[in-house]
Formats: structure tokens, sequence, C-alpha cells
């Protein structure tokens, strides 16, 4: 019985996590670029431009996940057709996520040395190979470390969607093991998160060491 119940719900939360994981890049990404281009003193200065995408990014992270997974309920309706289950919930966890993700390319962009970008204003680069041939390039290993944190942070998110029947390990802990007293199966859901949290972990600073030696 227990096994029935917690490898279908492991599978659920990999899967909400994983996919997730991908749109909020896909959202982030950008967004973390524009952070660093068009700063005071970027290489496509924009100030006004900055403030507002930045004050945007700074409302949306503010936002409790639960409150945010009822809010875009009608987006996910939209998109899936449903607003609970593990399909529906990786939009909200995808727009709760980009948020993150941008700021962690912003911080890690930044690390960039600006003499190295200057040299390469200077020898004619355009935006986009500055971005793609020096930002990212010398920021990768910041960049996993942070990508790694966004994961994590989207197990936690996933893990609370089941409060709503956002499916996976969360909604067994809560219906199964919360709600139907089954101790057992509560403690099975928490240690598996905590284990996927603690493989993520060691699984992202093997790569940002790996890359941070090449």
């Amino acid at each position: 019985m227990m096994k029935e119940l917690v490898i279908p719900a492991l599978l659920e939360t990999i899967y909400m996590v994983s996919v997730s994981t991908v749109f909020s890049i896909l959202l982030g990404f950008p967004l973390g670029v524009l952070l660093v281009i068009t700063e005071k003193g970027g290489i496509l200065e924009k100030p006004m431009f900055n403030r507002i995408l930045g004050g945007i990014i700074n409302v949306l992270r503010s936002i409790p996940f639960i409150i945010l997974m009822i809010i875009v309920f009608p987006i996910s309706k939209l998109l899936v057709g449903k607003t609970i289950g593990t399909t529906a919930t990786i939009v909200p966890l995808s727009i709760a996520a980009a948020p993150f993700v941008a700021r962690v390319m912003e911080g890690s962009l930044k690390e960039t040395s600006k003499g190295v970008i200057e040299s390469s204003l200077s020898m004619g680069a355009t935006v986009p190979q500055i971005v793609f041939k020096v930002l990212l390039p010398e920021s990768l290993p910041s960049i996993v470390s942070g990508i790694t944190l966004t994961i994590i942070n989207l197990i936690g998110y996933s893990a609370m969607a089941g409060a709503i029947g956002g499916g996976g390990l969360g909604n067994l802990a809560i219906r199964f093991g919360l709600y139907s007293r089954k101790t057992d199966l509560m403690i099975v859901s928490i240690l598996l998160i905590i284990l996927l949290v603690e493989g993520i972990q060691f699984l992202g600073n093997k790569i940002s060491k790996s890359i941070n030696k090449k």
C-alpha cells in the first residue's frame, strides 16, 4: 500500500520540479540579463526601465507561494485546462521561481570583471556577444549554484502546493499522512523531500566545482 502511494507521489514531485525549473529559467534568465545590462553603467544603460523591472520582480518575489498559486488559477485553467493537479501546479511554480531566477542570474552575471566587458566592447563586440560569450562563460559556476538553489526552492514550493491539491509528496504527506493520521506516510514523504534536497545540493556543488576547475 505504501509503495503504491509513495512512488507515484515521488515521480509527480520530480516531474513538477523538473518542468517548472526549465520554464522558470526560460522566464527568469532574460529578466536577469536585462537587469544587468540596463543598470546604471551597464552596456545598455536604461536606469528608468531597470528600476521598473526591478520593482516588478521584487513585488512578484514578495507574494507568498500559496497566495500566488490561487491568483494564477485562471492562467493554469487557460494553459492546461484545470487548476489543481500535478500539471496545473507547474504554472504557479514557474511563475513563483522566475523572479528568484532573475535575481540569481543578476547576481551571478555581475561577478564578471568590468575590465573583461570593457575589453570586449573596445573590440566591437555586440550586446548579445557580450552576454553569451563573456558574461555567461565567466559566471557559469555561480549560475549553476543559483540554479541549484532554485531547484531546492521549487521542491519546497511543490510540497506547499500539496496543501491545495497540487499533487506530489506534499499532497501525500498532507492528505494521507496528516488528514488520514498515517504517520508512517508523513515521515516517509518528509524523508524523501529531504533526500531530494540533499541530492540536488550535492550534485549542484559537484557540477559547480567541476566547471570552476576548468
